[in-house]
């Protein structure tokens, strides 16, 4: 069998089971963004491939970072397409975030592209998934079924009037709640606006009766305890850029401050 992280091993179980998971996106295309978050004890990282300018190369390399860091490595797709799925799956992702999932065809169409039992995911093991060759076809498979983690974002109105449905459907994880695309189709003043707590509350107590954990962006540690008391369990904070920016502005302030007293 072939050697894999136990970070990429355990992360969907650990979903699944409702544990505290912290998180951020990685929107700068190299390897090294990836071995510090992941050094820190960030439990995954987001690859952006949606917002970001990643490729199919930068992304294998920052799979293989995610690895030797021990932290679980998630891909946002740029396109919900059962080719792009596979492209990451292979490359090692330990699974996918999925943009506009706003029906459930739509989801059974991106859990049927995560799993090969049941299914309908292109078959190689002689990836990094499959260790090269190293791992038997029915390992394999059993390896990837095991442990792929599909997350549908519902981001887009249409998905609330089939959120039930939605959340239900077979092979999908759970989901995550894309507040600011939300916000924009409902037209909402903040995120933060009641219209858009409502909406979260309600996927979330959809989320909740079909079993399914919610992840979340959020802005701070508040924002996370009142998603955590909502019923969120999964948060991502920031991104690698974000992070930089904060710190370039607290350096630069701190040193001007400095030169002025």
């Amino acid at each position: 069998m072939p050697e894999t992280s136990t970070a990429s091993t355990s992360f969907r179980r650990r979903f699944i089971a409702g544990e505290r998971l912290i998180g951020t996106f990685i929107k700068t295309p190299a390897t090294h963004p990836v071995e510090i978050i992941g050094a820190v004890g960030f439990e995954f990282v987001v690859i952006d491939e949606e917002h970001a300018p990643w490729d199919r190369v930068a992304i294998d390399g920052a799979l293989l970072a995610a690895r030797a860091a021990g932290t679980a490595g998630i891909v946002r797709v740029a396109e919900p397409t059962a080719a792009k799925i596979l492209s990451v799956l292979d490359d090692g992702a330990t699974g996918v975030l999925v943009p506009h999932v706003s029906s459930a065809a739509k989801a059974l169409e991106i859990a049927s592209a995560c799993r090969y039992r049941g299914g309908r995911r292109g078959f190689s093991n002689t990836t990094r998934a499959g260790g090269f060759g190293a791992a038997g076809v029915w390992d394999h498979v059993g390896a990837q079924d095991d442990s792929v983690t599909f997350i549908a974002m519902i981001e887009d109105p249409e998905a609330l009037d089939e959120i039930e449905a939605i959340v239900s459907t077979d092979g999908l994880d759970g989901v995550f709640i894309g507040r600011g695309d939300l916000t924009v189709a409902l037209g909402a003043p903040a995120m933060d606006a009641p219209l858009i707590l409502d909406v979260c509350n309600r996927i979330i107590a959809a989320a909740r009766q079909a079993g399914k954990p919610v992840a979340m962006l959020v802005a701070n540690a508040d924002d996370a305890k009142r998603f955590g008391e909502m019923g969120a369990t999964t948060f991502i904070i920031a991104s690698d850029q974000g992070f930089m920016r904060q710190a370039a502005q607290k350096a630069y302030r701190d040193i001007s401050d400095a030169g002025r007293s």
